[in-house]
Formats: structure tokens, sequence, C-alpha cells
């Protein structure tokens, strides 16, 4: 089997090989593993919490330094002013999601921005009061969605479309979410969808479903906590009206650091819209006054509400430099072939020992491969963790794996099949 004209082959020496070749093999040393009998542990659960960069520390106590010297003062002096600091983020934000900057800010957490953007984009009416989702979608986004319903007096049993795979099938397919939209988009204010699911691992067409959606006069938004930092998005050009996703997988900003937001420029000087307001989306220039009535910022800034936390957006900085210095189609020619190679190898193992119930097609997913194990998935996990290598579990029989392109290795992989077979057995 191939990936991307490399021919795979089952061997720790063409595994060292592949690493010995890759372009963006110095980024590994970037990142701090944990460690199993004294060596780094085979980590392949960046798709739940991404490893700590090594200069997060040293960004956090730059802060932590600066409040110790500075007082209130650091809000506009000393090595990197509080005031802006979100703002140093925004570039690189835009470059890893194909977007402008106008249209990115980081603020907040996923499901926190996910209600805020629901506030502005979920307005249903009588004969528009649905949300379209998958029936698989994260179960935080299911309980957002079904509040927002209620809260405008809908009924979420009646006012929820959910999209379910056909019967025998683990994924979506795209003509059958067109299909829906065909049939029902005019009873559609809102279709959100989880551009990669968390569960199956499948990427959406994200361009064709919002051209589909727009037509319908539907609302379009992605929740991106999977997608952001895993594969190369295009957000501006494939034109939702707004995304949401967090840092803490595959961007490696730390527990429950902060999330981001995409508003489309065509949205950028609408105050028609409606939004929940605060002081720090207030325009920038008379800010201070302290006026009473709220003027946004133009953009994606204009739904923050309060002063961000300093430390939590210096480690992802961190993590967000490392990301510039790789680019997003460097990382992700890679992590189609670790991914690839990752599949190669499972194929091989006896038949009946696992199956991978994330499509086959690169272009429909991202580095995360979801496994069925036909034996103790849980005892296998345990196993697995024993040995030193991480993966974690979703109910009610799934094992995710993620080779993260950044910090993970063709060895990496290589190792972590071999520790499979040889406990999968057992």
């Amino acid at each position: 089997m191939s990936g991307e004209g490399v021919r795979f082959e089952a061997s720790e020496e063409f595994a060292r090989r592949m690493d010995a070749e890759d372009a963006l093999r110095p980024f590994r040393d970037e990142f701090l593993f944990p460690a199993h009998e004294g060596e780094p542990s085979l980590y392949f659960v960046g798709n739940s919490l991404g490893l700590q960069p090594r200069k997060a520390k040293t960004y956090v106590l730059e802060a932590l330094e600066d409040w110790e010297k500075l007082g209130v003062e650091g809000h506009f002096r000393g090595s990197r002013p509080w005031l802006p600091y979100h703002e140093m983020l925004t570039e690189q934000t835009a470059r890893l999601v194909g977007a402008h900057p106008i249209e990115v800010v980081v603020m907040n957490t996923l499901t926190v921005n996910l209600h805020l953007m629901m506030v502005s984009f979920y307005q249903p009416t009588r004969e528009r009061p649905k949300i379209l989702m998958e029936a698989g979608a994260f179960p935080s986004d299911q309980y957002a969605v079904a509040s927002q319903v209620r809260f405008h007096g809908y009924d979420p049993d009646k006012d929820i479309l959910r999209l379910s795979p056909r019967e025998g099938e683990e994924t979506l397919r795209t003509e059958d979410i067109l299909d829906t939209l065909e049939r029902h988009g005019r009873e559609i204010a809102l279709v959100l969808l989880g551009n990669v699911n968390y569960l199956t691992g499948q990427a959406f067409d994200m361009a064709t479903i919002t051209r589909a959606a727009h037509k319908q006069g539907c609302r379009v938004g992605f929740d991106l906590a999977h997608g952001a930092g895993n594969l190369q998005l295009s957000l501006h050009d494939d034109g939702p009206d707004f995304a949401v996703w967090c840092s803490y997988k595959y961007l490696n900003g730390g527990p429950g650091t902060l999330g981001g937001v995409f508003v489309h420029e065509r949205h950028a000087h609408d105050k028609a819209l409606p939004r929940f307001a605060g002081w720090w989306g207030h325009d920038k220039q008379t800010r201070f006054q302290m006026g009473p009535d709220f003027e946004p910022i133009p953009g994606a800034e204009g739904w923050m509400m309060s002063n961000p936390p300093i430390l939590q957006l210096a480690a992802l900085r961190a993590s967000l430099e490392l990301f510039d210095r790789a680019t997003m189609p460097a990382l992700r020619r890679k992590s189609e072939r670790l991914t690839g190679y990752l599949e190669f190898l499972l194929d091989r193992l006896p038949p009946g020992v696992v199956r991978i119930t994330t499509p086959r097609d690169p272009k429909q997913r991202g580095a995360q491969l979801s496994l069925r194990f036909s034996k103790e998935p849980r005892r296998l996990l345990e196993k697995l963790t024993a040995a030193g290598v991480h993966c974690d579990f979703r109910s009610p029989d799934i094992i995710r794996a993620a080779p993260a392109p950044l910090y993970n290795s063709f060895q990496d992989v290589y190792r972590f099949v071999g520790v499979l077979e040889r406990h999968a057995r057992d």
C-alpha cells in the first residue's frame, strides 16, 4: 500500500527511514512527552489533549514575572503588554484556519463561543425554526443546541433535525446531507456540523455543504474542535457564517485553554446582528471613555466580552508559533502519510482483531482513526496504558488513535501497532 507516492513497508527500518527524511522531524523536540520507564511514551491522544510545548512554561513565567514586577501596569508595559496580548495570536490563527485576520479571535471556551454564535446566527421563525446537526455530534453541542431551541420557545424533539448514517454504515454520506437540505432547507434556520466528528473521525466537505445550505437560505456554522490544527482549512473561501473551536486538542494550548471563533467577513460591519455584548468587544478607540452605548469592534473581535486570561494566551502562543513555522499544508501532507501508515499496519493484523470505522479516503478524515476491537476494548486500553501507550476510549466500544504530525513519528506508529498486536491477542 502507498501514501502520496510512498510505498509503505511493515518494518522498523522503513519507519526509521521515513523519520530521517521528514522535514518536520525537528518539531518533535519542541514538545514534552510523558515518560514511561524512562523513555517518552507513545502518545496518540492529541485529539483529546495535546502535548506541552517546551516554550509554554517560559511564556507563562514571563507573564507571571511582569505581573510580579509591574502589577496593573503590565497591561501597558513589560515584555508583552497584556492589553493587546490576544492580538499577537490573530494573524497566526487566521493562517491556521484559512481566514482573514478580521474574521478570527481567540476567546472564551468552545461551548461558550457556540452559544454566543447561536445568539447571532440562530434566529428561528415559525416558518424556519429548525437546526440541522449530526445525531452523533459531541454531547456538549447537542446540549447547547437543545437549550437554544428551548430558549426560543421551540421543541428540540421536533425542531432539531439529526443526521444519521444509513443502516449498516458508520459514517454520513455527503449526498444524504445535501438531500436533507434539499428536502427540508426552507425549514432550517441553522446548519451546525462538527467538521470532523469526534467519534468516527469523519471529515465533512465544508464548502459543498455550505453552498447547498446557503442556497436554501440557512445560516451555517461548524464546530472545529477536531479540525483546527488537524485539517488544512479554508474558512473564508468555504464561506460558513461562523465556526468555533477549542485549543487544547491538536493546538496544544493546555488543559481547558481558550478557544477560537471565526465570523465571516461579510458580517464584520453588521451592527444589526443580535449579540451578547461586553466591554472588551467595544470599539478600541473609545473603550476607555466608559460610555453607556456599545459600539462593536468590526469583525470577530466585536464578539469578545471580557479581557482574556493572559496565562492561557501565553501557553497557546507557544504552540501557534510552531504551527506557523511548520505550516498547515506541510503538516497535512505528513498527517496523511502518518495516518495512512497506521491504517496500513492495522490492516496487516490478524483478521477479526480490529475494524477501522473512520473513512478510508484521506480527504474524509484527519489524523484520527477510530478502532473497533473484537474483544474487551476497555481492558485492551488498560493494557496499552500500562505499556506506555496513550489512546482513549469512547463509548460503547471505540478506541481512538491520532498520530499528530507536529510531534508523532513513523517509528511511534510502528511501535504502537506492535504493542497493540501483542496485547490484542491476550
